[in-house]
């Protein structure tokens, strides 16, 4: 059974939408485009 006291002092809100874009915007990720945008300018460079 689920002991809801348990449950409750385990709970960890969730980030606000401001804090969370903040976490977004911070972390520098490659997507496929940003990829494709690399290997194609590579390839251009070596013509």
């Amino acid at each position: 059974m689920i002991n809801f006291d348990e449950e409750i002092a385990k709970f960890q809100p969730s980030l606000e939408v401001d804090q969370a874009e903040e976490v977004i915007h911070s972390n520098d990720l490659s997507d496929i485009t940003d990829i494709i945008k690399t290997m194609l300018k590579e390839i251009k460079d070596r013509n």
